[in-house]
């Protein structure tokens, strides 16, 4: 066998707000016949870069945390076949077919939107954060910066993207209070690290600049 599982479980610790898991709950509920997602991945990559499929199993036992089935997935890129029976676990499985308790927030942590600068995303860190009123609605509201970028840098567009908010959670989830503040709001990471609302930001320079 030249494939493994992943445990996701290790996967959803490191990036608990973007790469989600069933919950305790759901996975207590699994029974005979049931369907569940796994990861499987070759140990070594295919022509085109490709390593890891997710794909369904279909639970044949269940002993415990420990389960049994076949796989009812037709791989593109591993050496497995269809109807392949395996052993699993509980940290195998990244999704079931049960909805999550939890589906209001995982929805939220995947489908809100914000926009954030290159430059965070490669320091993995933020020191300055604001919510702006939404030119159209669905449009980002908050904006993360590192706090390092220059006049020359913010005036680039090239070097900002829009990603979940998830993605900025995973950084640093000690936010998510400051988050439901309203617009029009500013926030600067102190020396403790602790995020301050800017009390005299210069709105009217950042809205008519």
């Amino acid at each position: 066998m030249n494939w493994y599982l992943d445990d996701v479980r290790e996967m959803h610790e490191a990036a608990p707000y973007t790469f989600y898991i069933p919950s305790e709950e759901v996975l207590s509920q699994l029974k005979v016949g049931d369907f569940v997602k796994l990861i499987f991945t070759n140990e070594e990559a295919s022509s085109d870069g490709y390593r890891g499929e997710r794909m369904w199993v279909k639970i044949t036992a269940v002993h415990g945390d420990q389960f049994e089935g076949v796989l009812d997935n037709e791989p593109y890129y591993l050496p497995i076949e269809v109807g392949t029976e395996l052993s699993f676990g509980m940290e195998h499985i990244c999704q079931t077919e049960y909805e999550e308790p939890d589906g209001d927030k995982r929805d939220y942590y995947t489908d809100t939107f914000v926009i954030i600068s290159a430059d965070v995303l490669e320091r993995e860190e933020f020191r300055f954060m604001l919510r702006d009123e939404p030119d159209e609605e669905g449009d980002p509201e908050w904006s993360f910066l590192s706090g390092y970028e220059d006049d020359e840098y913010l005036s680039d567009t090239e070097n900002f993207l829009i990603v979940s908010i998830g993605v900025v959670l995973n950084m640093d989830d000690s936010i998510l209070p400051i988050l439901q503040q309203p617009p029009l709001c500013a926030y600067e990471r102190d020396e403790e690290g602790t995020f301050q609302e800017i009390q005299d930001y210069d709105w009217d320079g950042y809205l008519n600049g």
